[in-house]
């Protein structure tokens, strides 16, 4: 086995560790706070008069990253209600062919 098999106890297991306000160690925590972007806002929320169609295929392309797969809400700024229009109206336009499934893969 190796050392967590002897004497019952893990390495670093807490008993006997440094306190953790104020020791040398830093864990995973979030600690403070480094970047503060600005709040992103839903595209289609703000311009009421755009609409999500898959056949516009210059905005969808906006919402697909290089791989071809579609882009996260935290990434875009899209409300979770036009998050699911626009992912309904990607898989249509990659059905129609008018975006790839796949972009190029780099060997």
């Amino acid at each position: 086995m190796g050392e967590e098999g002897q004497g019952g106890q893990l390495p670093n297991s807490g008993e006997g560790a440094a306190p953790s306000s104020g020791g040398p160690r830093r864990g995973k925590g979030g600690g403070g706070r480094r970047f503060q972007g600005k709040p992103k806002v839903c595209l289609f929320c703000v311009e009421k008069n755009t609409r999500i169609d898959y056949k516009q295929v210059d905005l969808m392309r906006r919402f697909v990253n290089d791989s071809g797969k579609i882009r996260p809400r935290r990434q875009t700024g899209t409300c979770a209600r036009h998050q699911r229009d626009l992912a309904v109206a990607l898989k249509r336009a990659r059905h129609l062919a008018l975006i790839p499934y796949v972009r190029g893969q780099s060997r």
